[in-house]
């Protein structure tokens, strides 16, 4: 008998038709002898709705405010679920965060998880009834109801499955798994029966959208079975787990790639100690997150500085630069918000040479030029121009021929 963590969201309960589809699949599940966790999120659309009420009520609500508002959202679906179960007999229990006690920091809005009380969880288990927890919320130590941020569902279902050592955790989404690349850029993506945490890392941060980086990180932590499955077509899923469990290591898993991305340059800056931490403290004391830099020193003792950041904050970052340009007496600032990220990603890269090499032969050789590199262990990302992006894409998902088995 096997202790199973599953979690749904979005349009997966996005009606009631939905959970009753979901109630459905849960009652044989637990026939065949499963002890079942289901974590749930809210309503599909139902999280924008109640932040466009508190936008009407206030321009900028406070963050336990807007929680105890956004909270709400899974309370429905949770209570629905129960009733939709005890409908066909079956006993089930609905517990918000803060009544299984998830214990979280208390940052609003976006809180980490710190402990979860599973007593009541077990003790529920040990009766034989389903437990239905509320997803993407807990409480802080004072008791104040917290969330976890976008995607935080699926944080507490690994979470739940760690606190509870559950064989697998499962999370249910609007694909079927995780592909060599999107499907809608590369048609002949391949889903891919497995992957190792450390791969999944690096494409969620590289904006593959399938599952909540911090989810990852934490099944990652906790050594946590995580699986990718549809919640409208039957199917294995994607199974992300231990590099260790993996008997053949394919060279290149997957090509992950972020559109929103701008970059910056700080032309003929005084090359002296302390230089990029004077250009970028005061991006990081506006809240900017940087992502690549490359720096390049001249021979008549100036420096020119590149850093890529997302497109929402290039007109904020532009300004700073430009303020930061004039106090450092640099040359100038220049920018470009029409850039692209394209990454290729496999821990297979650890043990072959020529990666790198086939990678930017193969652009070059449809003609587009790469602005900026970055490489990891297992990753290597180039900086485009975005009208290359899905001929960049395709290229390389043909050259490391990820449509085959």
């Amino acid at each position: 008998m096997a202790l199973i963590v599953q979690k749904f969201g979005g349009t997966s309960v996005g009606t009631v038709e939905r959970i009753q589809e979901i109630a459905n699949k849960l009652i044989k599940l637990q026939q065949q002898g499963h002890e079942l966790v289901v974590v749930l999120s809210a309503m599909s659309g139902e999280t924008n709705r109640l932040l466009e009420l508190a936008s009407e009520v206030n321009s900028d609500p406070r963050g336990r405010e807007l929680d105890v508002l956004l909270s709400t959202g899974e309370q429905v679906t949770i209570a629905l679920l129960c009733m939709a179960l005890a409908q066909n007999g079956v006993q089930a229990n609905s517990y918000t965060g803060s009544q299984v006690r998830i214990l979280t920091d208390n940052t609003h809005n976006k809180a980490r998880i710190m402990e979860i009380d599973d007593s009541k969880i077990r003790a529920d288990l040990a009766k034989g009834h389903i437990v239905v927890v509320a997803g993407f919320q807990g409480c802080d130590e004072y008791g104040n109801i917290t969330t976890l941020g976008r995607g935080g569902s699926d944080t507490t279902a690994v979470a739940i499955a760690a606190a509870l050592k559950a064989e697998e955790c499962q999370i249910y989404t609007d694909v079927d798994g995780v592909y060599t690349t999107d499907p809608r850029v590369v048609p002949e993506a391949r889903r891919l029966d497995s992957i190792t945490f450390e791969e999944m890392l690096e494409m969620a941060s590289l904006g593959t959208k399938v599952l909540q980086i911090r989810s990852v990180e934490f099944a990652s932590k906790y050594n946590v079975p995580l699986r990718v499955l549809s919640s409208f077509t039957e199917g294995g899923g994607t199974l992300i787990t231990t590099e260790e469990t993996k008997m053949e290591q394919a060279l290149i898993s997957g090509i992950a790639f972020n559109r929103d991305e701008a970059k910056l340059t700080i032309l003929g800056v005084p090359d002296s100690p302390g230089i990029a931490s004077q250009i970028l403290c005061p991006i990081a004391a506006k809240n900017i997150e940087v992502d690549m830099i490359i720096q390049n020193t001249g021979h008549d003792g100036t420096t020119d500085f590149t850093f890529t950041v997302h497109r929402n904050d290039y007109k904020d970052a532009l300004a700073v630069m430009q303020a930061t340009a004039k106090s450092l007496g640099a040359r100038e600032v220049s920018g470009d918000d029409k850039i692209t990220k394209i990454s290729i990603v496999g821990v297979g890269m650890r043990s072959h040479a020529g990666i790198a090499s086939t990678m930017f032969k193969a652009l070059a050789s449809e003609g587009i030029n790469i602005s900026m590199i970055s490489t990891s262990e297992i990753k290597i990302s180039v900086v485009v121009d975005e009208k290359y992006l899905e001929l960049g894409v395709r290229t390389l998902h043909n050259v490391f021929e990820l449509d085959q088995e």
